[in-house]
């Protein structure tokens, strides 16, 4: 068991504070997020059902570890206040500049399934479109076909708030 669990911090510990990372975009937070995932998900781990890849879970507890932060420390960011973004196309860029994120996160959480799903592996989890496909038990054609369309999805939301 704990060589199981070792083997789970080394092989996602990078992908779970890149993801925290891209959510904070300040390293120490992101740091100490990604203790605090793997300690909780150490302590839930027989509750893991296999549902998903384990890099989707620990990613959902990343994210709700660090919602929890921020309303602990009441950081929510006004969205009328946020400058507008410096560009129209890139989705990505947006992300990690940390004015911009709260407002695309929140536009990729409100994205209906598979959208919001295969962006975020895509974006977040850096996996090649044919390991999306594969989760999905659908073609890595599918998986880069559904990552545009949520991109162009998330493209036209941002362009509602501006």
């Amino acid at each position: 068991m704990v060589t199981q669990l070792e083997d789970i911090y080394n092989t996602y510990f990078k992908d779970v504070f890149l993801y925290l990372y891209s959510l904070s975009g300040d390293k120490h937070i992101a740091e100490d997020i990604t203790s605090e995932t793997f300690m909780k998900a150490l302590t839930s781990l027989d509750s893991f059902r296999g549902d998903s890849d384990i890099r989707v879970w620990l990613c959902q507890i990343a994210k709700n570890s660090y919602y929890s932060y921020l309303r602990k420390k009441k950081s929510f960011v006004d969205i009328e206040s946020l400058p507008e973004p410096a560009s129209e196309d890139n989705v990505e860029q947006e992300i990690t500049s940390s004015e911009a994120s709260m407002k695309v996160h929140e536009i990729i959480q409100n994205l209906k399934e598979p959208y919001k799903k295969v962006f975020t592996l895509r974006v977040f989890g850096e996996l090649s479109f044919k390991q999306i496909g594969n989760l999905f038990a659908k073609s890595d054609n599918w998986a880069c076909v559904t990552y545009h369309r949520a991109r162009e999805k998330i493209k036209a939301r941002l362009g509602d708030y501006r």
